[in-house]
């Protein structure tokens, strides 16, 4: 299996936000802090079982990844990779902003855009090329795990070479908030969730950061170890 500690590139909204409010709430994990948080009543009442259906997101902490989570390639560092974070996010770009929804993708619910953002998808992109080289390859054991017997042929090239199908044009920016659904569970919670999202009044986020988070052990939450704001 992959080694540990593990470490992605994500979005994470500001610690002090409406966004990262609401999805720390709804999962019950602040992955700023590293904090346990007690799940809405709403969410309770929709879904007895919530800690159940937030599981899977909840060992993640709220966010929308950019660089799939990896083990360090041998001679890199953690302090190497922290310090590429902060040149990539010095690096001025147009920042993307995005039309936030909530809606299943693939059987989860997450908060996605309303339409693709052509600055978002290069900003994945950029940091899918951009990080790699710190990147563990994959073993044959994680690459297993993919099932890559089940993908298409695109996604099995880009496992093979980024680590992770689902890059390039092949990546959806998504925020998740639940495991995958059986469709019947899903409207009502699909609902409640659209409330609530709905009461924030957010027409607009900036994927304006982003967060370097780490996994110390496989029983372990990923946690922010870092946060830069992209320049402009």
């Amino acid at each position: 299996m992959t080694g540990f500690p593990r470490y992605a590139i994500y979005f994470a909204a500001d610690s002090d936000s409406a966004l990262s409010r609401f999805g720390a709430a709804l999962l019950g994990y602040d992955a700023h802090t590293g904090d346990e948080l007690p799940f809405p009543q709403q969410a309770l009442h929709v879904a007895p079982d919530w800690r159940d259906v937030s599981a899977d997101p909840r060992k993640y902490g709220f966010h929308g990844t950019l660089k799939a989570p990896m083990a360090l390639a041998p001679g890199k560092t953690e302090a190497e990779l922290i310090a590429a974070c902060a040149a990539f996010a010095g690096k001025a770009r147009p920042v993307p902003v995005i039309r936030p929804i909530v809606d299943a993708i693939s059987g989860f619910i997450a908060v996605i855009p309303a339409e693709p953002v052509e600055a978002l998808q290069q900003l994945a992109a950029d940091s899918v090329r951009e990080f790699d080289a710190f990147r563990a390859p994959l073993t044959a054991e994680d690459r297993a795990r993919r099932k890559p017997e089940k993908l298409g042929e695109r996604h099995r090239d880009y496992l093979d070479r980024w680590g992770y199908p689902y890059v390039m044009e092949e990546f959806r920016f998504h925020m998740t908030l639940t495991g995958r659904l059986d469709a019947e569970r899903r409207g009502p919670i699909l609902q409640m969730l659209r409330e609530r999202f709905a009461g924030l009044k957010l027409d607009a986020i900036e994927i304006d950061r982003i967060a370097l988070f780490k996994q110390d052990d496989a029983r372990a939450r990923f946690r922010i170890i870092g946060e830069w704001a992209l320049t402009r």
